[in-house]
């Protein structure tokens, strides 16, 4: 009974940091988005941090999956 609560704490913990994962990444895509709309000359440097900041967010979900299994 208590491997069972467990299993499914540790599966609740990893889809709750995937989901930030997620989250986060959405965040970062939408105002990346909104950024270059508003200076289109910044646009290359706008998505060079837009995409370090999806590959750390993305990096926690992993993270957070793996750890909590």
């Amino acid at each position: 009974m208590i491997h069972l609560l467990a299993e499914i704490q540790g599966n609740i913990a990893s889809g709750l940091g995937l989901l930030g994962g997620g989250l986060g990444v959405g965040l970062i895509g939408n105002k990346a988005a909104e950024a270059v709309g508003r200076n289109p000359g910044a646009s290359g440097k706008i998505l060079v941090q837009a995409i370090i900041g999806m590959a750390l967010a993305e990096g926690l979900g992993i993270l957070a999956l793996f750890l909590a299994k």
